[in-house]
Formats: C-alpha cells, sequence, structure tokens
C-alpha cells in the first residue's frame, strides 16, 4: 500500500462513491429524448426501468464483489467492477433497441455495485473506530453533491443534441477511476484474504449476522434508511400534488442535499471528540423526536401544515438518518476487519433492500396529508434506538464504557 493522506484517500473514495450516483441522475433529463428514439409513449412509465435495472444490478452485485474482493484483493476487484460499469454504459449508449439498453443497464448496476462495497471496505482497510466513521461521514456529505450537480451535467450533455453523450460520459468517469485507483494502489492486508468458495463465502455472510454488535448496527441502518427512502419516494409527490409547489422540488431538493451534508461535516468534527457510537445513538433519538415534532405539525394542521415549516422539520429528521448511516457502517465492519469486503456487501445489500421494502409500507399510505410520512418517521426512529441500544450492550468498546453501557 502506498502512503497517501488522508484528504488525498476521502477525495478519492468520493470520487469512487460518485460514480454510483452519476449512472441515476444524469439519465433523468434524457428520458424524453430516450422515450422518442425507442419509440415508447410520450409520459411512458417503462423509461422508469432503466433506473430499476440499474438499482437490481447494484442489489445483485454486492453479494459478488465483496467475496471476490477478499479474495483477491480491493484494486483489481475494482479494476474489473468499474470496467464492467464502463462497458454496460457504452452499450446503453449504442443500444440497437429499448431490450438492449434495458440489459445494458443491468449490467451497468452490476458494475457500479462494486464501487458501493469496495469504498467502504477500502475505508476499513485503512482506518477503524472513530477515524473511520468520521472518514465515511466526510465522504458521504461530497457524495451528496452527486444529485445537485450530476442533473445539470445531463442536461449539459444533451446540449449536444444525443442522449448518447450522457452515457459515453459515464466510460469516460470508469477510466478516470482505473487511473486513479492504480495510484492508490491495492488496501488490502494480505493477511486478511479469505478463500473464495461455497463455503467460505456462506460461513462470511453467517458473521456477520451473528456478531450481535454487527447485527445491532445494520438494523439500525435499516431503519433508519427506511425512513430516509420514505422522503426520496415520496418528496416530489408531496410537494407536487399536496403542495401544489412542484415547480420548487428541484431547488427544495438542492436545499436539503446541502444541509445534509453540511451536518455531516459537523458530525465528523463532533465524532473524534464523543465517539461514533454516542453520534449513532443520539443521531437515532434527535431523528425520532423530529419527526414527533412532524407529526404535531400535521395534528394541528389537518395533516398538512405549512410547506416551509413542514419541510424545515423533515429536513432536520432526515439529516440525522443521513449521519446514522455512514458511522454506524463503520462500527459494524470494526469487528469484521478480516472480512470487510463481504461484510460491506451483506450489510449494504440488507439495508438497501429492507429499507425500500420498509419505506414501501409508509408511502403507499400517504395519500392527501404529510401525517404518515412524520408518523413513519417515528416509528422507525424508535426502532431504530432499539437496534442502536441492541448493538451497544454487545458492542466490547461501549460496554467498558459505564455511561455507554446505561443506554
Amino acid at each position: 500500500m502506498k502512503a497517501h493522506s488522508e484528504r488525498h484517500i476521502i477525495a478519492y473514495l468520493a470520487f469512487v462513491s460518485f460514480l454510483l450516483a452519476f449512472g441515476i441522475d444524469t439519465i433523468l433529463p434524457a428520458f424524453d429524448e430516450i422515450r422518442a428514439d425507442f419509440d415508447l409513449a410520450s409520459g411512458s412509465s417503462d423509461v422508469s426501468k432503466i433506473v430499476t435495472l440499474y438499482l437490481v444490478g447494484i442489489a445483485v452485485g454486492q453479494l459478488v464483489w465483496g467475496p471476490v474482493s477478499d479474495r483477491f484483493g480491493r484494486l483489481p476487484t475494482l479494476l474489473v467492477g468499474v470496467s464492467v460499469y464502463g462497458s454496460g454504459a457504452l452499450v446503453a449508449a449504442v443500444a440497437p433497441s429499448f431490450g438492449w439498453m434495458l440489459a445494458a443497464r443491468l449490467i451497468w448496476g452490476l458494475g457500479a455495485a462494486s464501487t458501493m462495497v469496495l469504498y467502504t471496505a477500502i475505508a476499513r482497510d485503512l482506518y477503524e473506530g472513530d477515524q473511520m466513521a468520521r472518514v465515511l461521514q466526510i465522504v458521504v456529505a461530497v457524495f451528496l453533491i452527486g444529485p445537485m450537480v450530476a442533473p445539470a451535467i445531463g442536461e449539459a450533455l444533451l446540449l449536444t443534441g444525443h442522449w448518447q453523450a450522457i452515457f459515453a460520459s459515464a466510460s469516460v468517469l470508469a477510466l478516470l477511476t482505473i487511473v486513479w485507483s492504480r495510484v492508490i494502489g491495492e488496501t488490502l492486508d494480505p493477511a486478511n484474504r479469505r478463500p473464495l468458495n461455497p463455503r467460505d463465502t456462506a460461513a462470511g455472510f453467517h458473521a456477520v449476522f451473528s456478531s450481535k454488535a454487527a447485527r445491532g448496527y445494520m438494523l439500525a441502518m435499516t431503519f433508519s434508511s427506511g425512513a430516509f427512502y420514505v422522503y426520496l419516494g415520496s418528496g416530489q409527490p408531496i410537494v407536487d400534488e399536496i403542495y401544489g409547489k412542484g415547480d420548487l422540488f428541484a431547488v427544495i431538493f438542492a436545499v436539503g442535499a446541502i444541509v445534509m451534508g453540511v451536518g455531516l461535516v459537523v458530525s465528523s468534527r463532533l465524532t473524534p471528540r464523543i465517539g461514533a457510537r454516542r453520534v449513532v445513538f443520539g443521531s437515532a433519538w434527535l431523528m425520532t423526536a423530529t419527526s414527533a415534532v412532524g407529526v404535531l405539525l400535521a395534528l394541528v394542521a389537518d395533516g398538512v401544515p405549512s410547506l416551509w415549516v413542514w419541510g424545515s422539520a423533515t429536513l432536520l429528521g432526515i439529516t440525522w438518518m443521513t449521519i446514522i448511516s455512514p458511522t454506524a457502517m463503520s462500527l459494524a465492519l470494526n469487528p469484521l476487519e478480516h472480512m470487510a469486503g463481504t461484510a460491506a456487501a451483506v450489510i449494504g445489500c440488507v439495508t438497501q433492500g429492507g429499507g425500500a421494502a420498509l419505506a414501501a409500507l409508509v408511502n403507499r399510505e400517504i395519500e392527501d396529508t404529510v401525517t404518515a410520512l412524520s408518523v413513519g418517521g417515528v416509528v422507525y426512529g424508535v426502532l431504530t434506538i432499539i437496534a442502536a441500544a441492541s448493538a451497544l450492550r454487545a458492542d466490547p468498546v461501549a460496554s467498558a464504557d459505564p455511561e455507554l453501557a446505561r443506554q
């Protein structure tokens, strides 16, 4: 492993994670052009499948890349994964039919999954405990810039007159990632390499679930992610249909990303002082309390409080949710250094899949009021607190701290 400054590592990991968002957010402005080129009906929801299959590829791919990286190392795995990402993007750009486009998007997502697993595993290879939590918090803060700038990049590339330019640009980013990854070099300690076979892989999966601390932190991430995904899935319909301010959603979304980024930067400063465990537990309580305020606001306003009042409370709530995930991930991986790739894959798959399922339960209840969203935040917040408390009781570091042990 070559010596690199922490700032260099953070910039690299943020760039790797940005590839994931780039594959979604830049293509959204091109939906109309894609419909026209493939003779889809105007307003057809079929075009959304290019996002769905990308996400399916990410979910499935994580369980492949994690164990592979524990066997062959982070560098070769990332080089192959990012090459798959770039190849999928190129095939999508020249797809002769919509069916080919969908197949390419699945491949593209499978490649993108490698970036999701490996930026976390690389962080665990290089750091641990509070320092890893701080690094991941900053990486996610930088990552949040993606949803703000990626659509603008897509719009700019559309000015060329070809939506294919958006897809091709992803291949350019993949090439840059390959070059930068070679500069960073291998980060996996040879002593932590694991065999790659069904029995050892299954044993690795089992080890994640059998660790009470890792399981508790994983559940905390799942419940907090469920609350966050409710916002992602229903935020635009609420602003557009309930408040009739659809033209403001892009601005609201951008402001939200900025506030969440600032929250992560502040938490990265607090983590070395008070510890990652207190950050997770405190954020879970604040997430729940803020959501409870949202419920009260909804009840006194017949389910539709002022957009700005409700939006401010919701934004604070999702900021705490955003802080929980990278911090809890660092704690979940702490006892699993010898299998960080496999552990990151399992935790990522469970938290994303579980979070999406939990969000669906709440999203279907949101019709003409915002009450269900805030109630969901309270329910999932309480479950996050319970899961975090369970993790703290099983965490040997927390158990040695009398104050944390009482949580």
